[in-house]
């Protein structure tokens, strides 16, 4: 059912974004980026050490939104992104990926070690909200379409979890009965 949702066709951004309803709703927008932007410190598989590269959108409207463009390798996150005109295809997104043991940005060097809808925003002068290219945007950086790997799915844990304790449960009631019979 997410897959459906993340790869049917793409709507225009709504002008009033909901974090509920519209969780990785498929989106185009049309716009120009800015030059701004901040780097998100990870790593990949197939590519090693490098950046996600997160720019802003300024749209034909005069909106300001967060575009997470993908990948670019360590080597090349010093070069300038492109200011230029794009309509591009993408999943609304708010990643949840601080908590407290997050470094804090290093903000002069437009650092990041996770991506934080909110922070960013402010620090970009945006709306609070991303938008996951899920296709190229130029200048040498790879999509990284949002899929459902990054969705937790704990069900599998939680069944085992109740079903350990039921065991435990289980055994603490025959381990009491047989106390109980062996005192008789």
């Amino acid at each position: 059912e997410m897959t459906t949702l993340m790869t049917a066709d793409p709507v225009p951004l709504p002008q009033v974004i909901d974090p509920v309803r519209d969780r990785f709703l498929p989106v185009f927008i049309k716009g120009r980026f800015t030059g701004q932007g901040l780097e998100v410190l990870t790593s990949q598989k197939d590519f090693g050490q490098g950046y996600r590269a997160i720019s802003v959108l300024r749209t034909d409207d005069g909106r300001r939104i967060l575009i997470d463009r993908g990948f670019i390798p360590e080597a090349d996150h010093l070069n300038p992104k492109s200011v230029r005109e794009i309509t591009l295809i993408g999943n609304v997104h708010w990643p949840a990926e601080t908590d407290s043991f997050t470094p804090k940005p290093d903000e002069s060097r437009n650092l990041w070690f996770v991506r934080d809808a909110a922070a960013m925003a402010k620090a970009l002068d945006t709306e609070p909200v991303f938008i996951v290219a899920r296709t190229q945007t130029g200048d040498g950086i790879a999509a990284l379409p949002v899929d459902t790997s990054t969705i937790a799915n704990d069900h599998l844990n939680y069944a085992l979890t109740w079903f350990s304790l039921a065991l435990v449960c289980l055994m603490m009631t025959v381990a009491l009965v047989c106390r109980i019979k062996a005192s008789k």
